[in-house]
């Protein structure tokens, strides 16, 4: 099953920091709106909750910083082709997974096999991510 969240940018899994009173927090608003996208979007697929092994796929994509393109709105020869700052890909993949647990698997230790990646949107592309869950293995 392959879905898309759209029009939102990815937020990485961020620290946490003490408030007191045994509260955590996190360090960064956008977790919180990323990771809700996320779930809203694994719950309108529709598939019941799995406690099976699971492989997933995520692509994640970012527009492009207005400094990649020249006046005219080319793409300048200077352009990174690949996406190599920040946000860390592993903490896009954390936020992620912590969206998808408890709607499509029961808790991302089930994660058994992933392949994640980041790139720059094409023209017209929204920022966001793919997802491709596949169960691996047969009921028990």
């Amino acid at each position: 099953m392959i879905f898309t969240i759209s029009g939102i940018t990815p937020a990485p899994q961020g620290s946490k920091r003490h408030v007191g009173g045994g509260r955590m927090v996190e360090s960064s608003a956008k977790v919180r709106p990323w990771r809700e996208a996320v779930r809203q979007e694994a719950l309108a697929i529709g598939l019941p909750i799995t406690a099976q092994p699971v492989f997933l796929r995520l692509s994640f994509t970012f527009a492009r910083p207005k400094g990649h393109r020249n006046a005219k709105g080319q793409l300048r020869p200077s352009a990174p082709v690949d996406h190599i700052t920040r946000p860390d890909l592993d903490k896009l993949c954390r936020s992620t997974l912590d969206g998808l647990t408890g709607v499509l698997f029961c808790d991302d230790s089930q994660v058994a096999f992933m392949v994640a990646s980041k790139a720059y949107a094409l023209p017209g592309e929204l920022e966001g991510c793919t997802i491709e869950i596949n169960l691996i293995g047969d009921d028990p």
